[in-house]
């Protein structure tokens, strides 16, 4: 193909150690990447732009819902966990129900990883913005507090995005600009150099990063 899709759908393994060529030892995070199933064609002609729905981690039939089932049908009748977009320039190049797999990545290659942080509930504003502690010391009582917050007479009120406790994590994040050390097509594998977001066995985006 001249030009292949954007990006596809991943599952992360976890993090682990890798020696390269030159000797030095890696941080990579391993990420099962595809095979995704081209569940919907986009046209610029029908939809207004060009984009392959893909379809990743199989769902069985009788969990899907009717709507999804005839979505489904178009391609093969296989349901899917996880539906995305990726942009293409050739959508006439594809056809429902086609694999697409991690040919269109190569080592070195940079790109970038979308998916959602741990969520790691409502936490204060040491953990979630690295706040210093308060004085150890005897009678401190502002040892994890965020300190004076307010403002006085006038404007009165706390300043809109301030820094205070809250949800942590549980977001959407993307790292870009992430190198791929290694590709094992056989086992649907790549290996990235540094951490992606989300805990193991979270569903990512792996897109190509935008040459600069």
């Amino acid at each position: 193909m001249t030009e292949m899709c954007n990006g596809l759908l991943g599952k992360k393994l976890g993090m682990t150690g890798y020696f390269a060529s030159d000797g030095r030892y890696l941080p990579v995070t391993v990420i099962e990447a595809g095979p995704c199933t081209v569940t919907q064609i986009k046209t610029r002609a029908n939809d207004g732009y060009d984009a392959l729905q893909l379809g990743f981690s199989e769902k069985k039939k009788h969990r899907l819902t009717r709507p999804l089932q005839g979505h489904f049908e178009k391609s093969g009748g296989k349901g899917f966990y996880r539906l995305r977009e990726f942009s293409t320039e050739n959508p006439d190049e594809y056809e429902p129900g086609q694999k697409v797999t991690l040919d269109m990545f190569s080592v070195g290659d940079k790109i970038n990883v979308a998916g959602k942080t741990k969520g790691r509930g409502f936490a204060g504003v040491t953990k979630r913005h690295g706040f210093s502690l308060g004085r150890k010391t005897h009678g401190s009582r502002n040892y994890r507090e965020p300190g004076s917050i307010g403002q006085s007479a006038w404007p009165s009120k706390v300043a809109k995005g301030k820094k205070l406790p809250g949800r942590y994590g549980n977001r959407r994040q993307t790292m870009r600009n992430l190198e791929v050390v290694d590709i094992r097509p056989e086992q649907n594998l790549i290996l990235v150099k540094g951490a992606v977001p989300g805990p193991k066995n979270a569903i990512i985006e792996i897109s190509k990063a935008q040459k600069r």
